[in-house]
């Protein structure tokens, strides 16, 4: 009962964007003329969208490329792994909602079909049929539909079945000209601050698997693990998520926009002004974090800085191992 209604509370979450979704897919032509768009599908859970983390993303794109919109759509529900969006399919119809063509609609909506006639009781083929026909009252096939210039898939499985199904929505987001970007999460967030850095950590091994991976499906990647690491191995003094909570708090989502940022442009997002993050999730009566503080977190210039730069050389160490040249450490 637990999992079909944690699939119920995800479906249900899955049709409100959609239907966001599918009223603002086509930009004004005022928009269009004063503007470049840049589309951008994040697919993951609530370690996506804790912290505030794609608006943080959206602010950094757009300080650092004048005449710039950057255009995002955080989707996912509570737990949700790569293999779950795949499998309910809603998140693919996303990806090629630009080329929905009847026979593409047609055999998706069959295969839901085909799905349910094995097992009745098959919580994520039932919600993804719900949310794919909520999808398609909004979608033309002959529309100038949006394709996305990136889209990120979040890990929150163990390794061998986020890369299984990483690898196959990467080679449906390239066919359609756009580019992956694998985000790695860590568990392994502090919630205290350290009483001295940490020291060597098995992160920077399981970080030479992804490198070689993203290597081999030619895939962006924000390192988490690892930047997570060097944030404290520098800045020990910094927590990076909530005490009363087990996900990222507005520092980490921060930090990560700002690994985003590097992942997505290939430079380091150092001097940009943007130096808040809001979380999305409230707490008590006076709308709280969950330890009780501001919702809105404003970084002083220091800190703001450090973690710019922070999220800059890990990422740069990250590719360091792409290229063969391992950890500098």
């Amino acid at each position: 009962m637990q999992s079909t209604h944690r699939y119920t509370l995800f479906a249900d979450i899955l049709a409100i964007l959609a239907l966001a979704f599918c009223a603002g897919l086509l930009p004004t032509a005022a928009q269009a003329a004063e503007t470049k768009p840049l589309n951008v599908l994040f697919i993951g859970n609530s370690f996506t969208h804790r912290g505030g983390m794609p608006e943080v993303v959206k602010e950094l794109a757009e300080a650092g490329n004048p005449g710039l919109r950057f255009e995002h759509i955080a989707f996912g529900g509570s737990g949700a792994s790569i293999q779950h969006h795949w499998k309910g399919r809603t998140a693919l119809g996303l990806i090629t909602v630009a080329s929905l063509t009847k026979e593409v609609r047609e055999k998706t909506l069959q295969s839901f079909r085909d799905t349910l006639a094995k097992d009745p009781d098959d919580a994520m083929a039932e919600n993804g049929l719900r949310v794919y026909r909520i999808l398609l009252r909004h979608v033309r096939a002959d529309a100038d539909l949006r394709k996305w210039d990136f889209v990120a898939l979040q890990k929150y499985e163990a390794t061998d079945g986020f890369m299984e199904y990483a690898e196959k929505f990467a080679a449906q987001i390239k066919a359609r000209g756009g580019r992956p970007i694998l985000y790695l999460t860590t568990h392994k967030m502090n919630v205290k601050p350290l009483a001295e850095p940490p020291g060597p950590d098995v992160v920077w091994n399981d970080s030479k698997v992804f490198a070689e991976f993203a290597d081999r499906i030619d895939v962006a990647v924000a390192p988490m693990p690892a930047v997570a690491l060097h944030c404290n191995r520098v800045r020990p003094d910094l927590t990076l998520r909530w005490v009363n909570d087990g996900h990222p708090n507005q520092t980490m989502a921060y930090l990560t926009a700002c690994t985003f940022y590097a992942a997505m442009f290939d430079r380091s997002p150092e001097g940009l002004p943007v130096d808040e993050a809001t979380d999305i999730k409230t707490f008590g009566e006076q709308g709280k974090d969950a330890d009780g503080g501001p919702l809105t977190r404003t970084f002083s210039p220091k800190d703001r800085a450090d973690l710019q730069r922070i999220a800059w050389e890990a990422y740069c160490q990250f590719q360091q191992l792409r290229k063969g040249e391992g950890q500098k450490k």
